[in-house]
């Protein structure tokens, strides 16, 4: 046994040894930050999770985004979707779609079908489609509108059913935010808990940073005309939710002086004519959030913030941007969202 006949090195000694396992122990649980990006679905995405193996990660990610575009990207014939909306036989239904499609008849029954993922021919016919370009006609407005319905879809025996051949699905207002989950997923799954996945602008996080920082995530200005630089409007700071943002200001063309948006309502057929800029959503899954985003965007201001009022289960935060009278831009958000600004 040893013993100290001076108590001040004895503290010292103690104190040393503290420190030393204090550093020990900060190395021990350091996790090296890993970043990865890349491409897909026609737009970037970037990654970045703190992993103690310091594991690069992509070749796995890119075969999980490879293997959801085979399973529900219109652009792609061969793909699980587009035979199902060429009523192929035999078609293998797997996860990725009936989710998509389970999600999308969700959102669809919730919102009174303001988002309907049947809405894909509508969209090509006003020309933002990778089908047609150009404008519809009456005519094609009315062959068309009969086959557009959330409610002429159904899941039946765990299988996708249409109720009529005509009907065509699309899964593109929920596409990027469903492929960032299974993204989320696959890093959950291999014991990464601290990431961020950003997909064309979708973004899920888990975690805080090792210092405790959150994950911050931007909110883009809305651009007065679809060529205009890109810069960002606000700052959030988020922690074990999502995030995804929805608007109009860069996908239109005029035509005989008439503006016409991408986002297409699919109660009347038509593009939407209100003031609503940009629709961001926060939630639990990125998904939902896609899909609640591309909803709002159709509904308009006052509706979509009533709409959140009323469901208060759902777990929305909204912000959502609009032009003023005089061109300004205008901010409404959901009482909850402001939590999530950065000062």
């Amino acid at each position: 046994m040893l013993t100290f006949g001076n108590k001040t090195a004895m503290n010292r000694i103690l104190i040393f040894s503290l420190l030393m396992a204090s550093v020990i122990l900060q190395f021990s649980c350091h996790k090296p930050q890993v970043k990865i990006n890349g491409t897909a679905q026609g737009t970037y995405y970037f990654i970045s999770y703190f992993d103690a193996e310091n594991r690069n990660l992509q070749p796995q990610i890119d075969s999980i985004l490879e293997a959801y575009n085979s399973s529900v990207s219109i652009y792609d014939s061969l793909s699980v979707i587009s035979r199902f909306n060429h009523n192929e036989k035999g078609v293998i239904q797997d996860s990725i779609f009936l989710d998509n499609l389970m999600i999308s008849l969700e959102v669809s029954k919730a919102t009174g079908g303001y988002f309907d993922p049947t809405v894909g021919p509508l969209v090509n016919a006003w020309g933002f489609g990778f089908k047609n370009s150009g404008r519809a006609d009456t005519l094609q407005f009315d062959s068309l509108m009969r086959y557009i319905g959330y409610n002429l879809m159904e899941i039946r025996d765990g299988k996708a059913v249409k109720k009529i051949p005509q009907v065509e699905l699309s899964f593109n207002a929920i596409a990027q935010g469903y492929s960032v989950d299974i993204i989320a997923t696959y890093l959950e799954e291999q014991g990464i808990s601290s990431y961020i996945v950003d997909i064309g602008g979708e973004v899920k996080t888990a975690g805080v940073k090792p210092g405790g920082e959150k994950w911050t995530v931007g909110i883009e200005k809305p651009a007065g005309d679809k060529l205009e630089g890109r810069s960002v409007q606000y700052i959030l700071e988020v922690e074990d939710m999502a995030v995804a943002t929805s608007g109009n200001y860069r996908k239109y063309y005029i035509k005989d002086g008439v503006k016409y948006s991408h986002t297409i309502d699919p109660l009347d057929g038509k593009p939407v004519s209100h003031n609503l800029l940009s629709a961001t959503v926060i939630t639990d899954d990125c998904a939902r959030a896609d899909a609640y985003a591309t909803a709002f965007m159709v509904m308009g201001t006052k509706k979509a913030l009533d709409f959140v009022k009323q469901h208060p289960g759902k777990n929305l935060e909204v912000l959502l941007i609009y032009s003023g009278d005089e061109g300004e831009f205008n901010t409404a958000m959901s009482e909850g969202f402001g939590k999530y600004m950065a000062e």
